[in-house]
């Protein structure tokens, strides 16, 4: 049987988009314009951001590296949320942050595609939340795959965008939307 989230409201989910975390991800410019026309968009809406931010020992908490990219600056009304996992659901005060909003649909973006953004949005879904994720506004890095080889960035967010749009959970809505085509 299907886990289905009550409620119907949204919340937007800005993941990690932090100096060290996309310092080594090239010119992410773009897709920081984005992610701050999303936020933008949800607050116009008065839609919940939610800021999700990680700490571990290569990115200590308080540390230059820890902070927010200078363009995406947290209100003091938007709710924040710390992690140390991929998943920004483990371990983390997540949940009750959207149950106490009556959120049933997370729409995602931030960083890095590979790990914080994946297991954000399998953890979303599995938990019973409908998931839109927001394709021009989250971050790769390329990957390398040993060997002299690697996975280039930009064929990591087209991959992602492409399973996003192909996976399905019972009971569940998933999709791919641009910044632009978001709308609350």
């Amino acid at each position: 049987m299907a886990t289905i989230r009550p409620g119907t409201q949204s919340a937007l989910l800005v993941v990690d988009v932090q100096v060290g975390v996309v310092a080594e991800a090239g010119d992410v410019s773009q897709q920081i314009d984005h992610i701050a026309l999303a936020v933008r968009k949800a607050r116009d809406a008065g839609v919940p951001v939610i800021w999700v931010q990680h700490d571990e020992e290569e990115l200590p908490k308080g540390s230059a590296e820890w902070q927010w990219v200078p363009a995406l600056v947290p209100q003091p009304e938007d709710v924040r949320v710390y992690k140390n996992f991929n998943s920004s659901f483990e371990k983390t005060t997540l949940e009750s942050e959207l149950a106490v909003r009556g959120v049933s649909h997370i729409v995602l973006c931030g960083a890095v595609t590979s790990w914080c953004i994946r297991a954000t949005a399998y953890g979303a879904l599995e938990r019973g939340y409908d998931l839109s994720l927001i394709g021009d506004a989250h971050i790769a890095k390329t990957m390398p795959m040993g060997n002299g080889e690697a996975v280039e960035a930009k064929d990591i967010v087209r991959e992602f965008n492409v399973v996003m749009q192909w996976v399905a959970y019972p009971g569940r809505k998933n999709r791919v939307v641009t910044a632009e085509e978001l709308a609350f």
